[in-house]
């Protein structure tokens, strides 16, 4: 796709406004006549070096502040509490990724959910996601399930895989 200086000049001002692929694909169409597909779009942006920018998350709101206990409140030696909270989000399920994955899969590992019950996951070749628990029959909690896949997101960002 062949576009003049001010055409891809306006494609990157609207990426850098923060527009989405399907948006620019439709303002090429609504201003600039051209009917791409949206893999075309994809296309577009590799020529043109440019990249989509990911939406700004709203930053989490913090606790309400609580009075830290004095001094004499904690037990002897004891300079802070935080050691004995656990840390936000913990659900006590773990998650890791095995170095060389099974045969037959992009990725494979390990998961342990809150109730200590283990289980191996992995990414078929398909892209499918799949959990084989070494209980028969088991079936993980819907909290232990979004903490496993919030881990495992962190997991495989962490290798480079997500």
């Amino acid at each position: 796709m062949k576009l003049d200086d001010t055409q891809r000049q306006k494609v990157a001002d609207w990426i850098n406004q923060g527009l989405k692929l399907s948006e620019v694909q439709k303002r090429l169409d609504s201003e600039l006549g051209l009917k791409l597909t949206y893999m075309e779009v994809r296309f577009l942006m590799d020529d043109l070096s440019l990249s989509p920018k990911d939406p700004e998350k709203p930053a989490p709101k913090a606790p309400p502040a609580q009075p830290s206990p004095s001094s004499s409140e904690l037990p002897p030696g004891d300079e802070s509490l935080e050691d004995e909270l656990p840390p936000a989000g913990d659900s006590r399920v773990t998650v890791s990724a095995d170095q060389i994955a099974k045969p037959g899969m992009l990725a494979s590992g390990k998961v342990t959910f809150s109730d200590r019950i283990e289980a191996d996951w992995y990414f078929d070749q398909m892209g499918r996601l799949g959990l084989a628990a070494k209980q028969p029959g088991y079936r993980p909690s819907p909290a232990d399930l979004t903490a496993f896949q919030q881990q495992l997101q962190r997991e495989l960002s962490r290798l480079g895989m997500y």
